[in-house]
């Protein structure tokens, strides 16, 4: 669990993605919820990096952010 409120670790973001699954739309109080199961945040905190979240995954989908270059370890590349 994290102890600062603006920073997200990798195992909070573990929780937010398992929260998500449980606690979809029409959850009463989804937010209160999701900030519980992650620990160290308030429900405000958490909808806000579910509307970022939305927001990279519609810039993904649209065409906004290139697809990132792999070398091609086969060839040494």
């Amino acid at each position: 669990m994290s102890s600062s409120s603006s920073t997200w670790t990798a195992q909070d973001n573990k929780a937010f993605e398992k929260a998500l699954a449980v606690y979809d739309k029409d959850t009463p109080n989804r937010w209160c919820n999701i900030a519980r199961a992650v620990g160290g945040k308030t429900p405000e905190e958490v909808k806000r990096h579910y509307d970022l979240l939305v927001e990279d995954i519609r810039r993904i989908e649209s065409g906004q952010v290139p697809f990132p270059t792999y070398r091609n370890v086969k060839d040494g590349a």
